[in-house]
């Protein structure tokens, strides 16, 4: 019974292992089979015009393929000529089991008969496959020819020399646009410069020497009436006008009032404070002959004269303020007015820095810019 059972086992093992081996066979061949397409992209062209031929390899995913390499200018075939390739691009198929292999071949024709047009047959290409050679289909190319008119050869002209390029304006666009824009950082540069270099100065913080006292003064003008005296007698009302307008600003400038628009009755009751009592009857004095000689056309003699010039002196030797020597130079304060103008002249100074190096790189890019689109 065993026996039986064993022998039926084998008999059907015998009977389905045709179909078993025909099954994977078919699946090995199918995932091993390598198949070779070529196709041009145009029949029929016009004597130096291009078309493509395109290969496509169809194998196995670990397979090897090498596809026929063409340099440029190379023939194809007799008056078939490539102009270039590109490279090889692969592509999966069936979850990577299998690939596409293709590559692109531009080709040319300038090799035609002279009064018709030329079929070229274009051969298989060459593949290998690890190794092995498979064979594209034959191509076909019909070239075209120009018809010449060789009766009447006046119609065609020479060469032409090169042409320029018309005029775009995206090209010049960004070179006017920069123009303009240097032009009027230009005229801003100009115009802070003038501003800068011709308004009023910083008044900066400087010490200064002390204001001379009021009684040096008075005495120096002092001098110079005496050195002049020889006058005197012959103009008297010149003499006590000076005479008068040296004690008055000196009085001005030593009791701090306006004793130059004051009458000489005002001044002495305003020094009734300050000086003592003789000392006022000899500047009234003085001044009462002054206003004689003045208004009412008063003589007087030298020797009078002479005793009222000393009066002044005395005088103002009297009252006179020394000046302490250890007082220190009076300084100028800057104002706010003058920090916002210190500040805004350093502005324009920066300013016109940055714009004169921006202008400079932008002349430097327009020439750079012109120079590119000229060549």
């Amino acid at each position: 019974m065993k026996r039986i059972y064993l022998f039926l086992i084998a008999l059907i093992g015998t009977l389905h292992s045709p179909l078993s081996t025909l099954h994977f066979s078919m699946g090995s061949s199918l995932f091993a089979q390598v198949s070779v397409e070529a196709r041009i992209d145009s029949l029929q062209i016009l004597i130096g015009q291009q078309t493509g031929i395109t290969l496509e390899v169809s194998c196995g995913a670990k397979q090897l393929v090498e596809l026929p390499v063409f340099q440029s200018g190379q023939m194809m075939t007799g008056g078939v000529e490539v102009v270039s390739m590109t490279a090889a691009d692969t592509t999966k198929l069936n979850d990577g089991k299998r690939m596409t292999v293709s590559r692109k071949y531009i080709i040319t024709s300038f090799d035609v008969e002279p009064l018709g047009d030329t079929l070229f047959s274009i051969p298989p290409l060459k593949v290998k496959v690890d190794g092995k050679e498979y064979l594209s289909k034959n191509l076909a190319l019909k070239v075209y020819s120009m018809d010449v008119d060789t009766v009447h050869v006046d119609r065609y002209c020479g060469p032409k020399d090169v042409m320029n390029a018309p005029f775009a304006w995206e090209d010049w666009r960004m070179v006017v646009w920069s123009s303009i824009l240097f032009v009027l950082l230009c005229i801003c540069i100009v115009v802070m410069a003038v501003s800068l270099y011709t308004g009023k100065p910083i008044i900066r913080i400087v010490r200064r020497k002390p204001k001379e006292p009021a009684h040096k003064v008075a005495l120096s003008e002092i001098e110079k009436i005496k050195s002049e005296r020889t006058w005197a007698q012959e103009d008297s009302k010149e003499y006590y006008t000076q005479l008068t307008d040296t004690l008055r600003t000196y009085i001005q400038n030593r009791y701090g009032f306006n004793a130059m628009e004051m009458t000489s009755g005002e001044i002495v009751e305003r020094l009734m404070d300050a000086n003592d009592e003789d000392t006022l009857n000899d500047l009234r004095e003085l001044f009462q002959t002054a206003d004689l000689v003045k208004f009412a056309k008063w003589t007087t003699l030298i020797n009078e004269n002479d005793a009222n010039l000393m009066t002044a002196l005395e005088y103002i030797n009297q009252t006179k303020q020394e000046v302490d020597p250890n007082q220190k130079p009076e300084e100028i304060i800057i104002t706010p007015e003058q920090r916002r103008q210190r500040a805004t002249i350093w502005t324009l100074r920066i300013l016109i820095g940055v714009g004169s190096i921006v202008s400079i790189a932008l002349v430097v890019w327009i020439i750079y810019r012109i120079i590119d689109l000229l060549r």
